[in-house]
């Protein structure tokens, strides 16, 4: 079976795109998602995404890591799927419904509300999620006293004075993988370095370093909101590019930024199943 794919990307965090909404395709697995996403064997992507119809809203976006894992949201592949699909849309994810809007050059997203209960990011037990009472360390020193929040996906936000001088590629693959994290978390390194201005290193779940995580700036930046580091719309410098996040009065979270069409084309399923 002949497949076409279509390779996007959001600031360097890349997927593969799949459309299952008018020609059916066998089901997803895990290993198939992982073959895909290998970047010696396979197309090579950091995400790939599966659109699917849905009963209850215009589609439905399913959302598999590198690794093969399902996750719940990812608000580049967000931006880009609704790049893709051209007009203003509420969408369903595993991590709740999201509405979608393109806008020239890219996309604005409604993630919706962010989760802050230690069983909603989940925990493994009870804490204060605003300043969790836990650290890690690696050699620039002690990370500590992080933030946890859900914004689709589970969060985890450290703040410190250099995003560079913390080696996460070293320790995000600990902390990712910590039994505090019940399913797993995604590692956040931000400092403030200017007005309503964040700059952000991700550790992503099932992913590793990524050049720019959707999610993981709605999550730092509601953070750094919560903590009164930054006022209600702050702009994110990921090493890929910039996000602006805003958590509007109707409690939901607004990302905007830009999306990209990088090439089209088609496999055989076999050659990957």
């Amino acid at each position: 079976m002949r497949v076409p794919f279509i390779k996007m990307h959001g600031l360097g965090n890349d997927f593969i795109v799949l459309d299952a909404r008018e020609t059916a395709l066998p089901p997803m697995t895990n290993g198939l998602a992982r073959a895909l996403a290998d970047r010696r064997e396979g197309i090579g992507c950091d995400q790939l995404i599966l659109l699917e119809e849905s009963d209850s809203h215009a589609f439905k976006m399913r959302i598999f890591n590198s690794d093969g894992g399902e996750v719940e949201a990812c608000g580049n592949a967000s931006r880009a799927v609704a790049l893709l699909h051209g007009e203003r849309a509420q969408i369903e994810t595993a991590g709740g419904a999201i509405t979608l809007e393109p806008a020239e050059g890219g996309a604005s997203v409604d993630m919706g509300a962010p989760e802050f209960a230690w069983d909603k990011i989940p925990l493994a037990f009870a804490m204060d999620t605003l300043n969790m009472p836990v650290s890690w360390s690696d050699e620039s020193g002690d990370l500590d006293a992080p933030m946890a929040v859900n914004v689709g996906n589970p969060h985890v936000v450290f703040f410190t004075k250099d995003t560079n001088t913390v080696k996460l590629g070293q320790i995000g693959p600990e902390i990712e993988n910590d039994p505090l994290f019940t399913e797993g978390i995604n590692v956040n390194v931000a400092s403030v370095v200017g007005d309503n201005h964040l700059r952000l290193n991700v550790w992503e779940r099932g992913a590793g370093l990524t050049r720019a995580c959707g999610t993981g700036a709605c999550a730092t930046a509601i953070a750094a909101m919560k903590r009164g580091l930054v006022g209600r719309s702050a702009t994110v410098s990921l090493p890929g590019g910039d996000l602006v996040i805003e958590w509007r009065d109707d409690n939901s979270i607004l990302m905007t930024g830009p999306a990209t069409e990088a090439y089209r084309g088609s496999f055989e399923w076999d050659d990957f199943a």
